[in-house]
């Protein structure tokens, strides 16, 4: 098979198991070498080249076209929160529910509400409609 093939194989197969269910996940930085240390060992076996050869990981996506699977998960993730805020049901609700009391003692636990708050904070953009966290 040609690369070509081989890579739209890669994109309907790989990419789709990597990313499904992820528009809800947090990620966090083990959970993101883990991704991308397995889109990595796709697109070498893809292009057969072994780690002996000292290939960069962006050298094999340049090679390949592909975009780093980090990057594509959360504008996925950017594009559901949009989505579920012109929704008027449910899933708006839930969103937008803050629940009364206090948390646990600790560190408090990354939501994902945070993360997309988190990436969204240099660019101005704001996670929902009315600003507040």
């Amino acid at each position: 098979m040609n690369k070509e093939t081989k890579l739209r194989i890669h994109n309907i197969t790989a990419k789709a198991a990597l990313k499904f269910g992820s528009e809800a996940w947090v990620l966090k930085k083990r959970e993101e070498q883990r991704l991308e240390a397995a889109q990595t060992k796709f697109l070498r076996h893809l292009l057969g080249i072994t780690k002996l050869d000292k290939e960069k990981n962006q050298c094999i996506r340049q090679k390949t076209g592909a975009q780093n699977i980090v990057k594509e998960i959360k504008q996925y993730q950017k594009k559901w929160l949009q989505h579920v805020q012109r929704m008027d049901t449910l899933p708006k609700q839930a969103l937008q529910y803050k629940p009364k009391g206090r948390r646990n003692i600790g560190r408090p636990r990354k939501r994902w509400r945070d993360q997309i708050h988190l990436e969204d904070h240099g660019t101005g953009n704001t996670p929902n409609p009315s600003g507040k966290r």
